[in-house]
């Protein structure tokens, strides 16, 4: 190994001339600062990068930092395309780039160039750390439901090339170790692991060339056009049938199924008895029935 390249800034001798005595608090300071700031690069690093080093560590030196940034950004890309190929496709690369750039920031300020290390070795762990700690604080599901998702998995892939065919419930609750209640009650935590964008694409037809997107996929709950039609049709044909009642006859129907009234208000309304107002009732009722069904 080539011998470390030092690098070290000039320290001003000191003037002979007298001094005003130190208080505590300047001694203490003047022990503590450091006699010597020299950063050692490693022989492995350019002398251009080795400045840029020197800079950044010795004088925090926000300039040297950027380039020191932009240097190693590829890095990050690295970490976070190793990282995406085992998520699901609605995680983004670019948001895992980001997240590996608060690791390189911190690999930075932490790295010790002295110690003969390469950057990337440190840095590497450090930002697929920063990736997976970020990934793991947007997660809303347990970690315990994502151990037990790739457990069931693993047992149904076995089983699967073991047995070549779809295992059964006993055979995957046999295989884990557990019984069929308590399997059931693990697949019920695990489905709400998988989360799809409803604009995502599936392919349908046993050929699977046809693509549409889950929303076309979805059952559609409103109100069918043609019962509302019929509806329609019908509410017409009623208040035509309504119409043909005698006026009282009429008022009786109105009272009753629109405003809500009981016969007994009705009677009052009308003057005549709750028995009389029953008799109206049952005969207006009547003759719509007849109506409607000659229509029919």
């Amino acid at each position: 190994m080539a011998p470390a390249k030092k690098v070290a800034t000039k320290v001003p001798a000191k003037s002979p001339a007298k001094t005003p005595a130190k208080t505590p608090a300047k001694r203490r300071a003047k022990a503590a600062a450091p006699a010597d700031r020299t950063v050692t690069i490693p022989p492995h690093v350019d002398d251009e990068l080795g400045q840029q080093w020197h800079r950044f560590k010795s004088e925090s030196d926000d300039g040297a930092r950027e380039k020191l940034i932009l240097h190693y950004a590829p890095l990050v890309k690295y970490v976070a395309s190793r990282v995406a190929t085992g998520l699901p496709a609605s995680v983004e690369q670019a948001d895992l780039v980001s997240y590996g750039m608060f690791g390189l920031i911190d690999a930075l300020t932490k790295f010790e160039p002295g110690r003969g290390n390469k950057f990337e070795t440190y840095a590497i762990p450090r930002i697929k750390g920063a990736i997976i700690d970020e990934l793991r604080a947007m997660d809303w599901v347990p970690r315990s439901v994502r151990f037990k998702a790739r457990e069931i998995e693993k047992a149904h892939t076995d089983l699967e090339s073991m047995l070549k065919r779809q295992p059964t419930e006993q055979e995957m609750a046999e295989r884990l170790g557990i019984s069929r209640r308590e399997l059931h009650d693990v697949v019920s935590q695990v489905s709400f692991v998988s989360v799809l964008a409803l604009d995502e694409l599936v392919s349908v037809g046993g050929d699977r060339t046809g693509q549409v997107s889950l929303v076309e996929t979805l059952a559609d709950r409103g109100i069918d056009p043609t019962s509302g039609v019929e509806s329609q049709e019908t509410r017409g044909m009623l208040a035509a049938a309504i119409n043909d009642l005698t006026e009282r006859e009429k008022i009786v129907v109105t009272l009753y199924y629109f405003e809500g009234l009981t016969l007994a208000e009705i009677g009052e309304i009308l003057g005549v008895t709750e028995s009389r107002v029953c008799q109206i009732h049952t005969k207006a009722v009547g003759g719509l029935r007849v109506q409607l069904t000659e229509v029919e």
